[in-house]
């Protein structure tokens, strides 16, 4: 049996797994669920084929949590770090789609560790200037092709000592906008399939 994207059963069956523990990580630190998914995909598929997937699933998980957040959401954050994920979303479409599969694999897998040894680190900064802001979006918006652009902004705030509930609304609010501006360059680039919006609605349950 072929599940989309070629997956095998047992692939498929980890792929949930992993969706489910994304969805989870994400519903209480507003971060986390593209990288967990994007790693986990490395390992039994192309992940660029889980690119699309998780900016949709993303999206319809904040529809989810809306109510909850909106009023702990820190607009002025957001909209600086929009003014750098704009002209980073492109930049990194474009990038990401230069290399072959195994060098996007490599280059995805070595930004996910490195992002992951800075969180754990706990480096601390003075509250950031709207310059600083962009700046973070800049790189954020380019990570964001791979669907990985969560995390510069995490380790950013996380740094500051932004407020818990301000920290995981702010982040899902930032997140959806970007995806949403990701999604229309990606799909130019051919990389919404039928197969993404079918894998897309099976996992939608999981998460």
């Amino acid at each position: 049996m072929t599940l989309p994207f070629g997956l095998s059963p047992g692939a498929g069956a980890f792929m949930a797994l992993a969706l489910s523990g994304a969805a989870f990580v994400r519903g209480y630190s507003g971060f986390g669920f593209a990288a967990l998914t994007i790693s986990a995909a490395a390992l039994v598929t192309d992940p660029l084929h889980f690119v699309p997937v998780v900016l949709i699933l993303d999206s319809l998980l904040t529809l989810v949590q809306a109510r909850a957040i909106r009023s702990r959401i820190d607009w002025a954050r957001v909209g600086w770090l929009l003014c750098g994920a704009l002209p980073g979303v492109p930049l990194g479409v474009w990038s990401l789609n230069a290399v072959g599969v195994d060098a996007a694999r490599g280059v995805i897998s070595a930004y996910i560790l490195i992002m992951c040894v800075v969180l754990l680190r706990g480096w601390t900064l003075a509250p950031a200037s709207r310059g600083a802001h962009t700046g973070v979006g800049l790189v954020s918006g380019m990570a964001n092709a791979a669907a990985v652009g969560g995390l510069p902004a995490a380790i950013f705030f996380a740094a500051q000592s932004v407020p818990a509930a301000t920290f995981r609304a702010t982040l899902i609010a930032y997140f959806t906008a970007m995806d949403l501006w990701t999604v229309p360059w990606i799909f130019a680039q051919g990389m919404i399939v039928r197969d993404t919006l079918l894998v897309a609605a099976l996992a939608l349950p999981v998460v």
